[in-house]
């Protein structure tokens, strides 16, 4: 079990399993609304919300489809978070981890069209995956 869990967990620390239970209790309402779409399989796929991976937390995250969805709230619109958000994102993605973002209100106010989305980017993810 052990080396499983390291496949799915590259160079997590304990802290920042910690700090993930943590986020897992204190979910904003965006993240509650968003992950009762996404949990038990309903697109299909498995995703883990809050889950440590690297030195980064993703919110919402899909190994199968190597895709980490965040959701945003007013402190990533800042110059200081915009330029963290990039960063990270390009690391993700030097990773081959895509990265879909959303504001609170976008989940809140549109969340079909968010999870059509997701819906979408999963399975064609999934789909270049196999045909590769």
């Amino acid at each position: 079990m052990r080396s499983a869990i390291r496949r799915h967990f590259p160079k997590y620390t304990k802290r920042n399993v910690r700090l993930a239970r943590t986020l897992r209790r204190t979910m904003t309402e965006a993240e509650k609304k968003l992950w009762t779409c996404l949990r038990a399989n309903q697109l299909d796929v498995k995703f883990r919300r809050q889950f440590p991976f690297d030195k980064n937390i993703l919110d919402f995250y899909c190994h199968q489809a190597r895709l980490d969805v965040e959701i945003d709230g007013g402190q990533h619109y800042t110059d200081d978070g915009i330029r963290r958000d990039e960063e990270r994102d390009a690391e993700l993605e030097q990773q081959g981890i895509k990265v879909l973002r959303y504001s609170n209100s976008e989940v809140l106010n549109e969340t079909d069209s968010v999870v059509e989305e997701i819906f979408e980017e999963v399975h064609q993810r999934i789909k270049n995956e196999t045909n590769d």
